[in-house]
């Protein structure tokens, strides 16, 4: 080999090496905050319990809860930080202000480090800026995060929580299986006099409000809470529409064809407000079931004025304490129902997420990241970090029998699975608070429901379809500002006028019309970026 060639081949040889430094150099420094172990454990798996090897304090935003609001003395606190050497310091701020609040702390560079009580999609206007953690690049820190995914299968969702740079910026709240909770609740005792069957269809309802109104015609039977936007949440899905608090984007897709549409410019639109009208005409839904607070809702349930009203797992338990003193115990029984099948068929809408928590991109820069990650993990993950804190303390708040069955203590109470307890589980202790206790196995959830609500579900799961969810279109920083410049205009006009055809006020022979000032407002222009975007990400 001459002396030429030689030098060449230790040249290669050291442009090589130099390739191999620099890129081995890169990704140290990309994780050097996490592999900088500070107070983390060394030896951290999935069924392991977390405990930081040193105390640390973590900054966090509390969305604060009005029928539960924080107290620092919560054994919720206390045991927190004695099972993980973790405080917190809280950024207390009421429900009500929370999600602008979260806007111009993360936007002017204010906010804790983690930041509960995010929806998904809600993350998004927050990406571009770089404010908050890319975390699916750190979730092999955290392996009860992991474990859940492959067990429960939530790739599919969290694909779906995917950026246009194929990363996701959520750890959200994931169920083991999709759950139903609104619906309905009806007085059966009513139902039993009058010899008429629970309604399973939205048909067979106006059929029974018709009979509860001939029987009592001084009563309009159908008096709504929430501003009836759950109630046109539910019934969407099986019209095959999106509206009220499902309203979304107000995009559908199409799976035969491929592409996104307007949902709540479409005839199945028209079919359900055209249902909805018909029950206002006639008497049967009360039209200030748009406007009225819930107050005025329940009271009008609890007097006797009204027999049928959108509800949940804990309100209907409200509802039945209230008419106990009202109508007195033995003179009323209300239930909540299977939602109502509609055009559609039995079909039932869902997700396995929940919310969830975004972290701030300076937790990267924390000398306890990893500690960070292994703690949320956890607390929020891990099968013993969830069964804390939705039941809290073992011997103190709940017991648990051999068989895994789990009962409140003599005198702590939530939800009426305890009635004679003086202490809530939530506002006196912490648990089940919405800014932790979120979802889990379906197990974990039953456990906490009474057998009615069970039933419940067990009626929704073996009654309903579960209809797979859209796919996501990613945006990108420009294209998601267009997007929201043509959207709100769009979703104003429906939600304004999608309540005046239910009530009567717009005339249905004025849906089209209607239809051409959406168009008028950008519609087309909406609905083509939504596919152009869609088709250049999977066609």
């Amino acid at each position: 080999m001459n002396e030429r060639l030689k030098r060449l081949l230790t040249l290669v040889s050291v442009m090589m090496f130099i390739g191999i430094f620099l890129s081995a150099c890169t990704e140290e420094t990309e994780d050097a905050s996490a592999n900088d172990s500070g107070a983390a454990m060394d030896e951290y798996e999935a069924g392991d319990t977390f405990k930081a090897k040193e105390p640390i304090t973590i900054s966090m935003l509390y969305s604060d809860h009005p029928n539960y609001p924080i107290q620092e003395d919560w054994l919720l606190f206390e045991e927190i930080e004695k099972r993980t050497n973790v405080s917190f310091d809280t950024t207390v701020v009421p429900m009500s202000d929370y999600e602008q609040k979260r806007s111009l702390l993360i936007s002017s560079g204010d906010s804790p480090l983690i930041i509960p009580k995010t929806y998904p999609g809600q993350e998004t206007p927050f990406v571009a800026s770089g404010a908050i953690l890319p975390v699916s690049d750190y979730v092999k820190y955290m392996p009860h995060f992991q474990a859940t995914v492959e067990k429960w299968n939530m790739k599919p969702y969290l694909d779906g929580l995917r950026q246009k740079d194929g990363k996701y910026y959520l750890l959200p709240g994931m169920h083991e299986n999709v759950w139903p909770d609104y619906t309905l609740a009806i007085r059966t005792d009513i139902l039993k006099e009058l010899n008429l069957e629970v309604p399973k269809t939205w048909e067979e309802l106006e059929v029974v409000l018709t009979k509860m109104k001939e029987a009592y015609p001084d009563v309009t039977p159908f008096s709504d809470r929430f501003k009836f936007e759950s109630t046109l949440n539910i019934a969407a899905t099986s019209f095959g529409t999106r509206a009220g608090w499902g309203l979304g984007t107000g995009l559908k897709f199409d799976k035969e064809e491929e592409n996104w549409y307007f949902a709540p410019a479409t005839d199945a639109h028209k079919e359900m407000v055209t249902y909805f009208h018909g029950l206002v005409e006639k008497g049967l839904l009360d039209k200030e079931s748009v406007t009225q607070d819930d107050d005025q809702a329940v009271q009008k349930l609890i007097n006797g004025e009204s027999f049928v009203i959108n509800t949940n797992s804990q309100t209907i338990v409200q509802y039945r304490s209230d008419m106990e003193e009202t109508l007195g115990k033995e003179n009323f029984a209300i239930s909540k129902i299977p939602v109502p099948g509609g055009p559609e068929g039995q079909v039932m809408a869902g997700t396995k997420l929940e919310n969830g928590i975004m972290i701030s991109s300076k937790a990267k820069d924390n000398p306890n990241f990893k500690a960070i990650l292994q703690f949320i993990d956890w607390l929020w993950y891990s099968p013993e970090g969830k069964e804390f804190t939705k039941w809290g303390v073992e011997g103190v708040t709940y017991t648990k029998a051999e068989d895994g069955t789990r009962k409140l203590t003599e005198d702590v109470n939530y939800v009426g699975l305890n009635p004679s307890g003086t202490k809530e589980l939530n506002v006196d202790f912490g648990f089940s608070g919405g800014v932790f206790a979120y979802g889990g196995s379906t197990e974990l959830l039953h456990s906490m429901m009474s057998e009615e609500e069970i039933e419940f579900q067990n009626a929704m799961a073996e009654t309903k379809e579960v209809l797979v969810p859209d796919p996501p279109i990613k945006y990108d920083q420009m294209q998601l500002e267009k997007q929201n410049l043509l959207k709100t205009p769009l979703l104003d006009h429906v939600k304004q006028n999608t309540l005046k055809f239910i009530l009567g006020s717009r005339d249905l022979s004025e849906w089209d019309s209607y239809v051409k000032e959406l168009e008028a407002k950008g519609l087309a222009d909406y609905v083509d970026l939504a596919n152009k975007v869609y088709d250049e990400q999977n066609k």
